[in-house]
């Protein structure tokens, strides 16, 4: 767990900045995050989101077609 020596309190690694500096005074507290882990969102995560997107525009659909007739 980092911590920070100026600002005397411990961080969480999510709670730097992505750099790995301290968001209060700037220090170097560690490692810079690589792109895979700043992405945050898993894959199956992004695909119940595309599922559910696909099944209310299909339900869209259904809507409108039930209006016009």
């Amino acid at each position: 767990m980092p911590h920070c020596a100026t600002c005397d309190r411990f961080y969480n690694p999510n709670t730097l900045q992505p750099d790995g500096t301290c968001p209060t005074c700037g220090a170097q507290l560690g490692e810079p995050l690589t792109r895979v882990e700043r992405e945050g969102s898993p894959w199956h995560f992004k695909l119940l989101i595309a599922i559910t997107v696909v099944y209310l525009g299909w339900r869209l659909v259904q809507l409108l077609t039930a209006l016009l007739t």
